[in-house]
């Protein structure tokens, strides 16, 4: 991503914020039959502060088609974005611009025992079943759990290094900034609270909550 320094996120207790809200990710490898892309959810495994490990699964045979546990693997994690539009800015101010939250994660994945996939796979699904008045569980039905388990191969990817953005008009002036937030809050045509709050974050008064 382009290393502009007003947009440079360097905080790894940013970047885990970033994993849990944003947990669909996109994983690259670059192969040696060329580049192979995938989608699949990741989920932040509990670490020391300046670390970051995520554990995940793949679909057989994409444990194939990128190698993994053979070479360096890139996740991509994407969190809100949206349109900017110079509407917003001051009347000379005519360029439009993308505001995006996101991070590239780097590591050689290990591969996982099926025990400790399925030990992950169970975490997962419980994970995002917590919030359902009924949480269903891999447990209703271990034994066929297991069985549709054997169909995936489990990842867990120490994080070596990381290369991250908060594009959210810092190089804005204050009100100009406020503008772009109070029309993301709103309800035109490019409306995203998720982006406002984002913005909100970096935006903060530096004074908030002092006398």
């Amino acid at each position: 991503m382009r290393r502009t320094p007003h947009f440079l996120l360097e905080d790894t207790l940013e970047v885990k914020r970033l994993i849990r809200e944003n947990p669909w990710a996109t994983l690259v490898s670059h192969t040696a039959h060329g580049l192979v892309a995938s989608h699949y959810p990741i989920v932040l495994e509990e670490t020391a502060d300046d670390e970051i490990s995520i554990v995940s699964h793949v679909g057989r045979p994409d444990e194939t088609s990128h190698e993994l546990g053979r070479h360096e693997l890139l996740v991509i994690v994407q969190g809100p974005h949206g349109y900017v539009s110079p509407a917003w800015y001051p009347a000379d101010q005519i360029i439009p611009t993308w505001n995006h939250v996101t991070a590239h994660l780097y590591g050689t994945p290990e591969i996982l025992s099926d025990d400790e996939n399925f030990r992950v796979l169970t975490d997962l699904v419980d994970h995002f079943e917590r919030r359902m008045p009924e949480p269903v569980s891999l447990a209703l039905d271990e034994e066929g759990s297991r069985r549709v388990a054997r169909g995936t191969v489990g990842i867990r990817l120490r994080v070596t290094r990381f290369d991250a953005r908060l594009k959210l008009s810092q190089n804005k002036a204050p009100e100009v900034a406020e503008r772009i937030i109070g029309a993301l809050e709103g309800d035109g045509p490019y409306a995203h609270p998720a982006l406002a709050d984002e913005m909100r974050r970096v935006h903060r008064p530096t004074d908030e909550g002092t006398a």
